[in-house]
């Protein structure tokens, strides 16, 4: 059954890769308290990437992501620009916090190219060593998508002993529990929050608002900031000249589409700046839900409470494809990051337009279905090209599965939203490798100098 808390999905912290940065800077976090806990002190601790970290783990900022959470640091309260920071000379290394003299850099880290038969493929090793290389503590992390993080021989992260008020693991489930409670979608996933977090409804709104501003404070820094973005590509911010253009074009037919884009590529840039983002679901499609939520802040005007349920029934789509299928990018493709922020998307704005649930979930089964098979193949490794302007076309996709959702009888819908999941799933099973965040294939092909 589905134990994850709202708050697990929708997490703040620091670009560009939610499985790259906040995934491995959690576990590194993690270890540094186990080394603490040692009563031999250690002198070096070796740090061994797998799979796509491996691959793609400089350009997504993994080295720095690692050493933060060996410093102590947590996504949700570090500094990016600090973060930014970390090794920038060869030859430098840092003192942990811990007692002895542990100083870690660039030597430290291991990159292991190729198949591995980890249980995930985005898989760190940390060791801790003494002055002879013997291990004295070693722990397996696997970086599942969304910044979640699992330790080998420990539950995954966002699971929980408390089980909901109304359990569920499908959408057929779900849609029971809502015909013979009587309760709402986003009543429900009141109900269910409480359960498992203990919080109480006053605060579970309080952080819900706090999850949209986050959202909205990433979209206005992004239409200011002008420039280039970090890494080798030298790719120039598109969102400030969008945005003025919209404006310029605002009584035109296509300023719609303009705005939206131009919100959408704002959060995204920050993203890839290394910039405070919501993961929603993932950091690498951090700027959909952004663009959508300012939309319907801004354009739409709708209220505080009609943001909130929005958000709560986008939750209830997200849990359902992280619990049948998965919203990694090493898993998936991009289909699990882009394709699933599309389908959240498209379920809030049915929900908060006053949509039914049969009509949310055929928004969200058209936004999946047409993201299938979407690989994941960013140009040097860095979260920029196509991802910027995939989260900008993925939002549009949204809108409009939303429009064809509220247009028809969600009777007619012969693909249920639990059949498309089983699909996005044994795509991503088949998909090659090469096409899964590893920068191996497809356009990370075609700027090879990058």
């Amino acid at each position: 059954m589905i134990t994850t808390s709202v708050f697990d999905l929708f997490k703040v912290g620091p670009g560009p890769s939610s499985s790259h940065t906040i995934g491995p800077m959690k576990a590194a976090y993690d270890f540094l308290q186990e080394i603490r806990k040692e009563e031999q002190p250690g002198t070096s601790v070796e740090i061994h990437l797998y799979g796509s970290l491996s691959a793609t783990g400089k350009g997504h900022g993994t080295d720095r992501a690692i050493l933060g959470g060996l410093l102590g640091w947590l996504p949700d309260t570090c500094d990016p620009k600090a973060l930014l920071e970390l090794m920038t000379k060869p030859d430098q290394t840092y003192r942990l916090p811990v007692p002895g003299e542990i100083r870690v850099g660039e030597a430290d880290f291991i990159y292991h190219r190729g198949k591995t038969d980890f249980p995930h493929p985005n898989t760190m090793v940390l060791k801790l060593t003494d002055a002879s290389q013997q291990v004295l503590l070693e722990h397996e992390y696997y970086s599942v998508g969304g910044g979640f993080i699992q330790r080998k021989g420990q539950p995954m992260e966002g699971t929980r002993e408390t089980e909901a008020r109304f359990p569920y693991e499908h959408m057929e489930g779900l849609t029971t529990h809502l015909r013979t409670s009587g309760l709402t979608l986003a009543s429900l996933m009141i109900q269910n929050e409480k359960s498992l977090t203990g919080l109480t409804e006053k605060e579970i709104n309080r952080k819900l608002d706090f999850i949209i501003e986050a959202m909205e404070k990433a979209v206005k820094r992004g239409l200011r900031a002008k420039g280039t973005l970090p890494g080798k590509i030298k790719l120039q911010r598109k969102a400030p000249l969008v945005y003025e253009q919209a404006k310029k074009h605002s009584l035109t037919s296509d300023s719609f589409l303009m705005f939206l884009n131009a919100y959408c590529l704002a959060a995204s840039e920050e993203n890839a700046a290394g910039s405070i983002v919501v993961t929603a679901p993932t950091s690498g499609a951090s700027g959909v839900f952004p663009g959508l939520t300012y939309l319907m802040k801004h354009h739409f005007h709708y209220s505080p409470q009609k943001m909130r349920e929005g958000l709560l029934a986008a939750a209830a789509i997200g849990f359902l494809v992280k619990h049948n299928a998965s919203i990694s990018g090493a898993e998936m493709g991009c289909m699990g990051e882009i394709g699933t922020a599309s389908a959240m998307g498209a379920a809030m704005l049915v929900y908060a337009a006053g949509g039914s649930i049969g009509q949310v979930e055929a928004a969200a089964e058209i936004g999946i279905e047409h993201h299938l098979g979407m690989t994941c193949d960013p140009i040097g490794g860095y979260v920029q090209i196509p991802c910027i302007e995939r989260n900008a076309m993925g939002a549009v996709k949204a809108y409009n599965a939303y429009l064809l959702a509220m247009a028809s009888d969600p009777s007619y819908q012969k693909i249920s939203l639990d059949s498309v999941l089983k699909v996005m799933r044994a795509t991503g099973r088949d998909m090659s490798q090469k096409y899964k965040e590893t920068s191996e294939a497809g356009l990370a092909l075609s700027m090879t100098e990058c």
